[in-house]
């Protein structure tokens, strides 16, 4: 899900108008579009990486508008992705509604079990709203975040059993598992990361987990950007619409290739080395926040 990027470091632009550095402008844009397409759906958190980094080049806020544009390439990215699931889930669905032979058929109940896991993330994003977006984004927070779920990841990967497959799944599952999704509204918690966590303890097997996290992120995902888009024709936007659409086109095309790259992965290796990444990145926030580097 994205999440603003910090408020923290202004730009050091002078009086410079806008578009005056269109160079370095368009290098920015497509490094955040990387960040974005890349932390969306890895389990590393894309609120904490475009929180940190920004804050750590000095680059500041780009604007909402810029940010509610390029999540709209993630957004793309997992819906074509999942394109042929999402039609067979859907159908399947909407005609469990009105013809019984449908109902109790793998397709039909993953779309129940989408819509109902996907409430506590939608119901709690909105009552605390405010409360995410001013105090959660501390970077202390992230940085401890950061710490805590890639240990939790670690332990469920290597506790978790592995003899659940997505055929397996229930309700309690998917209600579960929604609610670790939920628990990604604080920066630095990924909400791929606590959704394969809960999976993995709940005894699913590494992809079934990864493809039931992309599968239940869609609602939420989505509708992020949704909600964000009322943002786009008032909202500042620091780079101009050049490069944010450059930067739209390249977290799409990053994102499309993390997810096909991460089924892929997880089918014969561990999540370790995203364990490993999130401890560094997390220490070495609260390192250079207690060395004033950064500013929470």
């Amino acid at each position: 899900m994205q999440v603003r990027v910090a408020t923290g470091a202004a730009r050091k632009r002078g009086d410079a108008p806008v578009g005056s550095r269109p160079v370095t402008d368009l290098l920015k844009a497509v490094v955040l579009g990387i960040i974005q397409g890349l932390t969306e759906f890895l389990p590393i958190s894309s609120s904490a990486h475009l929180r940190i980094f920004p804050e750590l080049f000095g680059w500041g806020d780009p604007g909402a508008a810029f940010t509610a544009v390029i999540q709209i390439g993630t957004e793309l990215a997992v819906l074509i992705y999942f394109r042929k699931d999402i039609w067979r889930i859907g159908t399947a669905w909407v005609r469990s509604l009105f013809q019984p032979e449908y109902r109790g058929t793998i397709d039909s109940r993953m779309g129940w079990y989408i819509i109902v896991g996907s409430l506590p993330i939608v119901v709690l994003g909105v009552l605390l709203k405010d409360l995410i977006e001013r105090d959660f984004r501390n970077l202390w927070i992230i940085g401890t975040t950061l710490i805590v779920m890639g240990v939790v990841l670690g332990i469920a990967d290597r506790l978790g059993r592995t003899d659940r497959t997505l055929g397996k799944l229930t309700m309690k599952d998917a209600v579960l598992m929604g609610l670790a999704q939920a628990l990604a509204l604080i920066p630095g918690v990924s909400r791929s990361g606590a959704t394969i966590s809960m999976g993995r303890f709940l005894g699913f097997d590494r992809e079934a987990a990864t493809r039931f996290a992309f599968l239940l992120a869609i609602p939420a995902v989505v509708g992020a950007g949704l909600f964000e888009l009322k943002e786009i024709p008032n909202g500042h936007n620091d780079f101009g619409w050049g490069p944010t659409l450059v930067a739209t086109v390249v977290s799409f095309l990053v994102g499309y290739a993390a997810i096909a790259w991460l089924l892929r992965y997880v089918s014969t290796r561990s999540y370790t080395p995203f364990v490993i990444y999130r401890i560094v990145l997390g220490a070495g926030t609260l390192i250079l926040l207690g060395a004033g580097v950064l500013s929470a």
